[in-house]
């Protein structure tokens, strides 16, 4: 055997054999966390399929509907009614671009969110104008019974086909999400990464939903309200119930095209 070789830093070259090990070892070193990038990678899931058309605002016009949650009833060009839920911009509840009372109509102007057949708008603010005239109804008061209009003549209110307890009454193990981001906003917008976000666009009145899949992974969306059908954000944040795996039990309604969960919200179980 020879001597050993003896490096110090500050010579120019290293000595061959001890040159070789480094260079042999980097490249291993290299490979090794391309791959383990890679492995990474591929085990992660999929992007959601949706979508905020973020910077993209149109023209919308329908029945502003203010409880539970505001949403926005459009009649559809075969028939029938289509809701879209409503949000203000950022991490807000529409409430305060809508107002509160009876349903009216109106045009608005804001960005679709989809996912999954459901839909939501975030309203730009300021763009809510009431519809007054022959046929409409005004801010705040209500355009008249469903199927016939008023001693006015304004345009009938929707048939938003409201029947309590048609579901009967249920228990359904999910995730309580916020609507907004969960539609498209954001990606993940569910499970414990998401949830500081979730909580502060609940708490700021985002209507919240009820995440249920099926053993293949097909969603359910249950619009999630008290006992007697009234919001029930403020009491999911206070018991720390969002993003969590939870067991509720409740009456489900149907509200037009939206499947709506009545449920007492003290009475919610985290599954642990």
């Amino acid at each position: 055997m020879g001597e050993p070789e003896f490096y110090v830093g500050y010579l120019p070259r290293a000595p061959r054999r001890l040159a070789r090990f480094v260079r042999a070892l980097v490249i291993a070193l290299v490979a090794t966390s391309v791959v383990f990038a890679a492995l990474m990678a591929g085990s992660q899931g999929a992007f959601s399929n949706g979508a905020f058309e973020f910077g993209v605002e149109r023209d919308f016009t329908g029945w502003i509907e203010t409880e539970p949650y505001p949403m926005l009833v459009v009649e559809r060009p075969g028939g029938g009614w289509s809701t879209y839920l409503l949000s203000g911009v950022g991490k807000h509840g529409a409430e305060s671009e809508v107002g509160s009372g009876s349903g009216y109509w109106a045009s608005l102007r804001g960005s679709l969110i989809y996912r999954d057949g459901q839909t939501m708008i975030e309203v730009s603010r300021g763009s809510v104008v009431p519809q007054v005239g022959p046929d409409s109804g005004s801010f705040g008061e209500p355009a008249g019974d469903a199927g016939s209009g008023s001693a006015s003549g304004a345009k009938p209110q929707p048939d938003l086909s409201r029947i309590e307890g048609v579901g009967g009454e249920r228990t359904f193990v999910g995730e309580i999400v916020d609507s907004k981001c969960f539609l498209g906003v954001m990606k993940p917008g569910a499970t414990k990464p998401h949830r500081a976000c979730a909580t502060r666009c609940i708490s700021g009145g985002v209507p919240p939903v009820l995440l249920v899949r099926d053993g293949d992974g097909v969603a359910t969306y249950l619009l999630l309200v008290d006992e007697t059908g009234a919001s029930v954000g403020r009491q999911l944040v206070d018991r720390a119930l969002i993003a969590e795996p939870v067991r509720v039990h409740g009456k489900l309604d149907q509200l037009g095209d939206r499947w709506v969960l009545r449920a007492d919200p003290s009475r919610i179980e985290r599954i642990e």
